[in-house]
């Protein structure tokens, strides 16, 4: 069952990316944490993606790829504020979020482990590791696309890269800009598809986590 996974970390462009693929045909889960929602959605991005992306290859071979980059003294002062407002929750022993998303979080941001896990230096090596273990993990295949979403033309690689021909384009739609984070729970459209969609197994995980 090939899948289109957006491996970009939050505060790249994951919601922007997903409201975009809407408007193609594609259903789209902006994270995912039912193994029904991976049946039913063409593509998912956001947790537990960016984390897993190496079980996600296993499980669903033939698939997809897209990596998002953002200019670092963009996305650490954007990906503070989200942390400021997210911390509590994603407490692994008291948080209230979804389990897949507290560890995809404190997987790749050590939230548990770091003193300051808000701390500048801290996240910008969260944000390099991270660069570094996909591209090294993709290295020498090409169903990995690493782009850039504020970059002139950057729709047009995305499209093509999924085998998608499209005559009316448009630039990504800016969602989630500033301090805002929820933009994808208030936009309506018939292929979004529900994080904690529940099928035969109900809200089951894999088995991996």
């Amino acid at each position: 069952m090939n899948k289109i996974f957006i491996i970009g970390l939050p505060r790249t462009g994951t919601t922007s990316i997903s409201a975009a693929l809407l408007e193609h045909n594609l259903s789209v889960a902006h994270t995912a944490f039912t193994k029904h929602t991976f049946e039913l959605a063409d593509v998912i991005s956001d947790a537990p993606c960016f984390s897993d992306y190496q079980q996600l290859d296993k499980l669903f071979p033939g698939s997809k790829f897209v990596y998002l980059e953002r200019a670092l003294e963009e996305w650490v002062p954007s990906m503070q504020m989200l942390l400021t407002k997210m911390h509590a929750k994603l407490d692994h022993k008291n948080g209230s979020f979804h389990p897949v998303l507290k560890h995809s979080f404190n997987t790749t941001f050590g939230l548990q482990q770091a003193n300051t896990p808000l701390d500048s230096d801290h996240l910008k090596h969260c944000y390099q590791a991270h660069q570094l273990a996909v591209h090294g993990y993709f290295s020498d295949r090409d169903d990995l696309l690493t782009l850039n979403i504020s970059k002139p033309n950057s729709l047009d690689r995305l499209l093509k890269f999924i085998g998608i021909t499209a005559t009316d384009m448009k630039a990504f739609p800016k969602l989630n800009v500033g301090t805002r984070v929820s933009s994808w729970k208030s936009l309506k459209h018939p292929n979004k598809i529900n994080s904690y969609s529940a099928g035969k197994e109900h809200r089951k995980f894999f088995d991996y986590l």
